[in-house]
């Protein structure tokens, strides 16, 4: 496993919905951090990650195809998960990159020893590297299923802009993460109803 300080904020509550938040909405996801992706939510191990990272350099190709893929996933599934929230229409093209991902990597599940214990992993059919995207684009399938009834929202820190599943008992969480966007949220509410504090520090 990454070291904690290495491992990437998952504050999504769903494997897509982290991977729509760690993924640019540019062109531009460097390889370093997807495999960081991919080591932060355990569907690659540290050992096959650092495999991972050289693979630029041994085979571009497939590391490009796969940046791209990923880069397809991540925009398809930000572009879903807005209009699931604004409750609008869902285009097929979205659609199509999950779809896409779902198709090639066809496989089955599988009970892997790990010291002392069992964990269920998913084996791919196919050996190429696309089942690295697999478990994403589930994740991802089964929340545009949920339909109407998905919690997902979108942090109410209007300089946020990060995607979250609301788990929440009351399912009326408001922030990406209370440590940061709710804390700064308060802090600022609170300068605004009494500027006096605020003067008094300075």
């Amino acid at each position: 496993m990454p070291s904690t300080d290495s491992r990437l904020p998952l504050l999504g509550g769903r494997l897509s919905v982290d991977f729509a938040n760690a993924t640019p909405s540019n062109a531009n996801l460097p390889w370093e951090r997807l495999i960081l992706f991919l080591e932060s939510t355990d569907i690659v191990s540290s050992e096959r990650g650092a495999h991972l990272l050289s693979l630029p350099q041994s085979d571009l190709q497939a590391a490009q195809a796969l940046l791209q893929k990923a880069w397809r996933l991540g925009t398809a599934l930000r572009k879903v998960f807005a209009a699931m929230i604004r409750k609008q229409r869902i285009l097929a093209g979205w659609i199509a990159p999950i779809n896409e991902i779902l198709r090639i990597t066809e496989g089955h599940d599988e009970l892997v020893g790990q010291d002392n214990s069992w964990k269920i992993e998913f084996v791919a059919r196919e050996g190429g590297l696309d089942w690295l995207l697999a478990a994403v684009a589930r994740s991802g399938a089964e929340i545009v299923a949920e339909g109407a009834r998905a919690r997902l929202r979108v942090c109410a820190n209007p300089g946020c802009g990060m995607f979250f599943y609301d788990n929440s008992r009351t399912r009326r969480r408001r922030w990406c993460s209370m440590a940061v966007c709710g804390n700064r949220s308060k802090v600022a509410a609170f300068a605004r109803n009494h500027p006096s504090a605020r003067h008094a520090s300075n």
